[in-house]
């Protein structure tokens, strides 16, 4: 069975001088959940416009559901449903208008149209909402109505671009389970792109992290975490701490990977809780305050650390360029 989607080698460069995509190669299976994890800039919704034909790459290849998406850019759009960052529908016409509007705009008419705008308006239970202006809604069911439109064409793929950005957590779990059930009911291809890390790694059955355009890891969220190895040791110091602290740990068994930033120390140790107090003991030795200690487990945000050599909440801080 060919990829649902497959790219060779994409690359984008807006100027004056920044590179957007720099040889970005991926494949993914038909009927997965596939994310792209990256910060604010790193290039995932550049590279969503290319797949979905709505920006040419300058150089690279790419195909959707099996057709090439330079040469054959409107049977993509056909083969295709998008949502982007932006709601998509008209605030001024009701979710039934937007719906109806959707699926003509698609070459869906009569029973047909009317069928697939009411169970659509079911299934993400917009029902009672159907006659009401959107400017009514809230972010949630706006969100809902989004993806109820990029789906009326019944698409082999549905691309997401930062779903739930400006939901509150209550509407990002609905709408995580909404995205959960298309995949399991319509065996449907689903690539979502998200800067979120908890929705990568609870949504996506594999995901490729993306920074300064290009992969830099790829995998399930799982096998991601299990390439880092041992325990995360996050150490908030009263003062910044600079060589003394790193020094005051090198001699720890089964510590490493120290680093110092400011008043954060990093770590990674094979049993994070064992080391801990060895850990508190020389940075007390050497006079060096600490103001609050966490270990954890392997996250995504130390697969980002580790691939991209940054924090993923200092990447994410720097300004987008445009």
């Amino acid at each position: 069975m060919p990829a649902a989607i497959e790219a060779v080698d994409l690359r984008k460069r807006y100027p004056p001088s920044v590179q957007a995509l720099a040889g970005v190669s991926l494949s993914v299976e038909p009927g997965t959940i596939f994310g792209v994890l990256g910060p604010n800039g790193a290039g995932k919704s550049t590279l969503t416009r290319v797949l979905s034909t709505l920006t040419r790459p300058d150089s690279g290849s790419a195909t959707v559901a099996g057709i090439d998406v330079l040469k054959h850019p409107v049977q993509v759009r056909r083969a295709i449903g998008v949502v982007g960052q932006k709601h998509g529908s008209d605030p001024n016409a009701t979710g039934r208008e937007n719906l109806v509007l959707q699926g003509e705009f698609n070459g869906i008419t009569g029973q047909e149209l009317k069928s697939r705008v009411q169970a659509a308006l079911e299934r993400f239970e917009l029902v009672e909402a159907a006659n009401r202006q959107v400017r009514t809604y809230s972010g949630g069911m706006a969100r809902r109505l989004d993806i109820a439109m990029g789906l009326l064409n019944r698409p082999a793929v549905l691309f997401l671009d930062e779903p739930t950005t400006g939901l509150d957590p209550e509407a990002r779990s609905q709408m995580w389970t909404y995205i959960a059930s298309l995949a399991a009911d319509e065996n449907m291809t689903i690539w979502i792109t998200t800067h979120y890390m908890d929705e990568a790694d609870n949504l996506t059955g594999e995901l490729a992290i993306v920074d300064r355009g290009r992969i830099v890891a790829r995998g399930t969220p799982d096998e991601l975490k299990r390439q880092v190895s041992g325990d995360a040791l996050h150490v908030e110091l009263v003062e910044p701490g600079g060589t003394d602290a790193a020094a005051a740990l090198e001699r720890i068994g089964g510590v490493g990977e120290v680093e110092v930033d400011g008043r954060l120390l990093r770590a990674r140790a094979h049993d994070g809780a064992a080391a801990l107090p060895a850990v508190l003991a020389a940075l007390d030795g050497r006079r060096i305050g600490v103001a609050s200690v966490k270990v954890s487990r392997p996250s995504l945000d130390d697969v980002y650390l580790r691939f991209a050599g940054r924090a993923f909440e200092d990447a994410d801080a720097e300004p987008v360029k445009k």
